[in-house]
């Protein structure tokens, strides 16, 4: 050991006696969320990214994007999250500024209750139409069927069963 190393683990040591390592620490007090645990933030940050939609990709969410604008809502996330908002709290605050496209999810109010059941409505609509179409196809009249056909007579017989010994 030489004789650097030597006073920087001498100045370690006694620091650590003397408690100068209290000096650095922080005085203010800490906000309510973050006293928790950097693992737990890391997955409430991850929960709320993947419910919101990246606004550069489109298909993805910010959790799973690696747009420039997509960390920089994660950074959003984890401050709001730090500073003691809820999960509710920080989705109001995108669709504020990006409106209901940016939740995966849509809330059910106003024009998006008609995207939720629309296909339902259609659904029901054709199924009526193909009920009433089916059930007009099944009880329709033996008078309304067409006539059979007349029989052959020999002559149409002969010239039917010569053309298909041509093809012999």
């Amino acid at each position: 050991m030489n004789l650097r190393s030597l006073l920087i683990l001498l100045f370690v040591m006694t620091s650590s006696f003397l408690g100068v390592s209290s000096l650095f620490a922080q005085t203010e007090p800490l906000p309510p969320a973050l006293s928790m645990d950097e693992d737990l933030l890391q997955q409430k940050t991850k929960e709320i990214s993947r419910t919101l939609r990246c606004a550069v990709c489109q298909s993805e969410s910010i959790w799973e994007s690696n747009a420039t604008l997509a960390i920089q809502m994660r950074d959003i996330i984890r401050e709001r999250l730090i500073a003691g908002e809820n999960a509710d709290e920080i989705r109001a605050y995108f669709v504020s500024r990006y409106g209901d496209y940016i939740v995966f999810k849509p809330r059910f109010r106003g024009i998006n209750m008609l995207l939720w059941g629309g296909p339902f409505i259609l659904l029901l609509i054709g199924g009526i139409f193909l009920s009433r179409a089916l059930r007009r196809w099944t009880t329709q009249k033996v008078e309304d069927a067409p006539e059979p056909l007349a029989p052959i007579d020999e002559k149409q017989r002969e010239r039917i069963e010569a053309e298909l010994r041509s093809f012999k």
